[in-house]
């Protein structure tokens, strides 16, 4: 399972779909004007959230 983790407290929580019941995978979501956005995704519905945040910033993954 995807454990996302703050780099400033420390704090972590892993992700999963509440749809499928599977683990959210990390990855990144291109915009439009080409910025790019950290996001978690469903393999199997292809839900797509934005990563969750603490500490004012992106908690991160490593898959």
């Amino acid at each position: 399972m995807a454990t996302y983790a703050c780099k400033q407290c420390g704090m972590a929580v892993n992700a999963s779909c509440a749809k499928c019941d599977l683990p959210l995978e990390d990855g990144v979501l291109t915009l439009d004007d080409g910025t790019q956005v950290q996001i978690s995704s469903c393999p199997e519905c292809e839900g797509k959230i934005k990563s969750p945040q603490c500490c004012g910033a992106d908690m991160s993954c490593s898959v």
